[in-house]
This record gives structure tokens, C-alpha cells and sequence, in this order.
């Protein structure tokens, strides 16, 4: 039997506040393993998906794994064919970049496989084209992360140009998942496409200083800094427990607390282990004042992003 290769790619969190489809950073634990083994056929085939209840699609015309696959075999022009395993280990729909941890670990389980020798910053646009499949748009937030590992600013698109930022290696996220369905192409309908010139200028305002505030680990500076006037007012009407978690989360000490992606999902920042623990705690409680059922995860940034594993 050939050789096979196991990835792992990371969940992340997007938008960060005002940096709606350009800031994203990875986060631990949570993730997508895709297995690749190759086969005769010379076809492209989904063999086997765990972890999602049934939800994904096998068709590789559809998912967000072997549409990014498709993108960079067709770049490559080989006709090698692959059996592929997805292995999710996080919510889908959560808002914590599953469909976009499924697509780079598929593109870069490829290019280690056929031993391509793309970077990982190559490799963002083929794991954008699988994360289309899903979202409906191109947008990195989630994908760069995932692959680069650590906090990025996506300052264009055309050409496509992703910078890695400083940020404190005190800080530790909470986390927390309502467990409420939101998919993020009918989130993204909700935001308006016209926007007003002070609120623009907020956001512009709001993004330069959070990066400013990241870079010299300037906590006052981030927390008020991280405020979106654009998307997250609209999304926050999706989340019932929205208010609650965020006033919960500030009382416990958070810097500040905003819907990561398209939400459920929200998070906020702290300096320490402890204090990222009694702020899990206290938004668990806001789920619960509304029946919502929800599950907590603290972790710092994840500074590899995607991985192979022996």
C-alpha cells in the first residue's frame, strides 16, 4: 500500500473586531485532520468524512476540501488521483473556520504529497477557492491563519498580499459556541454594501490602531479598539444570548468580546490562563439564562498553523 499523509489545520477566528475579511488568527486544539492516500483510478474521491453528523457534501464539486484540491491539481496539471479522508474535529457552522481548517489541510496535505515545494503563503489562494464553496466569496480571514499560524492582516486581495503581526504571547482567548446554527453565506446578506462615510472612518480608525495596539501590546489600546461598526451590529441579531455573553465577559475581566466570523462562536481577550477561565465560565451562564446549550475552549494563539503529523 503507497504512502499516505496525515494534516492538521486549525480553527481560527476572524474579522476580530473591525477587521471584517482582513484580520484572523489560529487558535489551539480545535481543527480538521484530512487523510491522502493516492489510487489507480486517477480520480479524485471523498472516501470517508467523520465528525460531521452527516452534514458535508461527498461530492468533491462541493466541498470546501476537494474544491481547494481541484484548484491546485489543476494549477499543477497532474492527473495523479487521491482518496480523501476529512476528520472534523469541531463544529461546523460554528464560526471558528471549519470549512476553511478542511480546505488548507487539504491543499497542503497535496503539496506535501507530491513534495510541490509551494510556501504556505502559495498555498492560501487554492485553500480560498475551496473556502468559496462554502462562504460564497473569497475571503482569507480563516484560511490565512490556518495555514500561516499566528495573527494576519490581509491588506489587499488583488494581488493578494498577507502580513504577519506582532501580538502579545500573554494573551489568552476564551471561547465560546452557542449552539445555534448560523451559516455564514446568509450572514454575509445581512451586511449592508454601502456604507456610510463616519462609520467607514470608525472602522478604518478602530482597524489601524487595533494593529498598533497588538504590535506594542497595548491592552487598553486593543480592547478599544476592537469595535465593528459594520458587520457584527447586523450578526448580532442571529445570537439570542448575544448581549448577555458580551456583558458577562467584560465584567469578568475580558479586554473586549466580538462574534468571531459570522458567529455564533464570540471571544474575547485576556492576560492569563485564570482569567480566561472565569470569563469561559461566565459566558456559559449567558448561554444557559437562554436554554442555549454551548461548549468553552481557552487558548492562546497558535503560532504553526497547519501541520503534518507522523
Amino acid at each position: 500500500m503507497e504512502k499516505s499523509i496525515k494534516v492538521f489545520a486549525p480553527a481560527s477566528i476572524s474579522n476580530v473586531g473591525p477587521g471584517f475579511d482582513l484580520m484572523g488568527f489560529a487558535i489551539n486544539n480545535l481543527g480538521d485532520e484530512i487523510i491522502v492516500r493516492p489510487n489507480s483510478q486517477k480520480k479524485l474521491r471523498i472516501t470517508k468524512i467523520t465528525g460531521d453528523k452527516k452534514t458535508l457534501p461527498l461530492d468533491i464539486n462541493k466541498n470546501t476540501a476537494t474544491v481547494g484540491i481541484l484548484s491546485l491539481l489543476n494549477y499543477i496539471k497532474t492527473e495523479t488521483g487521491f482518496d480523501i479522508q476529512i476528520n472534523k474535529k469541531m463544529g461546523i457552522g460554528s464560526g471558528l473556520g471549519s470549512s476553511a481548517a478542511s480546505a488548507v489541510a487539504a491543499v497542503f496535505a497535496i503539496n506535501q504529497y507530491l513534495e510541490l515545494k509551494l510556501s504556505k503563503d502559495e498555498l492560501v489562494k487554492f485553500a480560498m477557492v475551496g473556502e468559496k464553496a462554502a462562504s460564497g466569496s473569497f475571503h482569507a480571514d480563516n484560511v490565512a491563519p490556518s495555514m500561516l499560524g499566528g495573527f494576519v492582516l490581509i491588506r489587499s486581495y488583488d494581488p493578494l498580499d498577507i502580513i504577519k503581526i506582532d501580538y502579545p504571547k500573554s494573551f489568552f482567548c476564551s471561547i465560546i459556541y452557542p449552539q445555534i446554527s448560523i451559516k455564514t453565506a446568509e450572514a454575509r446578506k445581512l451586511i449592508s454594501k454601502n456604507i456610510a462615510l463616519r462609520k467607514s472612518l470608525n472602522q478604518t480608525g478602530n482597524a489601524a490602531s487595533l494593529m498598533i495596539g497588538l504590535m506594542n501590546a497595548d491592552y487598553n489600546l486593543i480592547g478599544r479598539s476592537m469595535v465593528d461598526e459594520i458587520a457584527e451590529p447586523k450578526r448580532a441579531s442571529l445570537i439570542p444570548c448575544y448581549d448577555r455573553i458580551r456583558t458577562n465577559a467584560l465584567i469578568s475581566g475580558a479586554i473586549n468580546c466580538n462574534i468571531s466570523g459570522s458567529g455564533p462562536s464570540l471571544f474575547s481577550f485576556t492576560g492569563s490562563k485564570k482569567s480566561a477561565s472565569s470569563i469561559c465560565e461566565s459566558m456559559v451562564l449567558a448561554c444557559e439564562e437562554k436554554s442555549i446549550k454551548s461548549e468553552s475552549y481557552i487558548s492562546k494563539i497558535n503560532s504553526k498553523g497547519v501541520i503534518e503529523l507522523s
